[in-house]
């Protein structure tokens, strides 16, 4: 027998809420996962183990909610990680009552990431994904200035897809927001409960080594300048950007750097960076130099 999309991604509230909190969230994940990526065997062996079935039904419209928020994310092979992401990111916002829009620039993944994003985008509707792909990979500044010019929310957050960033820190950094009106809110590895999972020796003294040399160098007062989760207001977001040279790996360093040199209050939120589930880094040993060269540049200039 066929099944449909729609059958395998909606669950009931009969059998499903029996399961585990883990389990249910597993279960879904995993076989939305499969199935949009075009696994249907497997992803029906995870049904039939879970119980994970989807009814015909259309997603509730759009909420009246105020202060929408624009997520964004640049992606580059991501297509075992964006439905997840986009799952944890939808429950956030719900749970929090907050309207939201994801827009995902994609640089031509040869993994066919946009594929993906456009099935996204028909079961979530196109007022929740919005799909702004470029034909290759032009530089992650330039893919976040993209991607900008497209957002409705009057708050945005930049972060990447690939489950370093966890959508659940959203809600926190929302909070803290409010609290005395900053500017932005960038999420930071290096202060308060904090930290780095997955990561090795190396890899962890690399970044650390980057944010303690260009904190000497640069001293812009933020913990973490090398991370890339942040809340902006979208008018500051739109004046630091216009400000901003940088176009790869240095670009929100540059960002930071630039924002405090303007005068915008930050406030910092202790995250959890936990190492990317599928794929591999795209750190290497030209991004180190870039990064370096950057810090040099934005001390002549800033």
């Amino acid at each position: 027998m066929a099944t449909s999309k729609a059958s395998l991604l909606r669950i009931p509230e009969t059998s499903y809420h029996n399961q585990s909190s883990l389990g249910k969230q597993i279960s879904a994940l995993t076989a939305f996962t499969l199935f949009i990526s075009g696994n249907t065997r497997n992803a029906m062996a995870i049904k039939d183990k879970y119980t994970v079935i989807l009814r015909q039904s259309a997603l509730p419209s759009l909420p009246a909610f105020d202060d929408l928020h624009t997520a964004t994310s640049a992606t580059y092979n991501e297509r075992r990680n964006l439905p997840i992401i986009t799952w944890l990111l939808n429950r956030t916002f719900t749970e929090n009552k907050l309207d939201w829009e994801l827009i995902i620039v994609d640089d031509g993944s040869p993994d066919g990431t946009l594929t993906i994003a456009k099935q996204l985008q028909k079961f979530y509707t196109p007022e929740r994904i919005v799909l702004k792909p470029r034909a290759g990979k032009l530089g992650l500044g330039t893919a976040y200035v993209h991607g900008l010019r497209f957002a409705r929310g009057s708050y945005v957050i930049i972060m990447d897809a690939d489950f370093s960033h966890h959508p659940k820190f959203i809600a926190d950094m929302i909070r803290v927001q409010k609290t005395r009106d900053y500017d932005i809110v960038t999420g930071t590895r290096y202060a308060g409960d904090g930290g780095v999972y997955g990561w090795d020796l190396k890899r962890k003294l690399v970044s650390r080594g980057a944010n303690l040399f260009a904190d000497t160098v640069l001293r812009p007062g933020v913990s973490d300048l090398t991370g890339s989760f942040r809340l902006y207001k979208r008018a500051v977001l739109e004046k630091v950007i216009a400000q901003t040279e940088s176009k790869g790996y240095t670009f929100q360093m540059e960002m930071m750097v630039r924002a405090k040199a303007m005068g915008c209050s930050v406030a910092e939120v202790p995250i959890s960076f936990v190492d990317r589930v599928y794929g591999e880094s795209k750190l290497g040993g030209d991004e180190i130099v870039e990064f370096a060269k950057g810090v040099g540049k934005l001390w002549l200039k800033v």
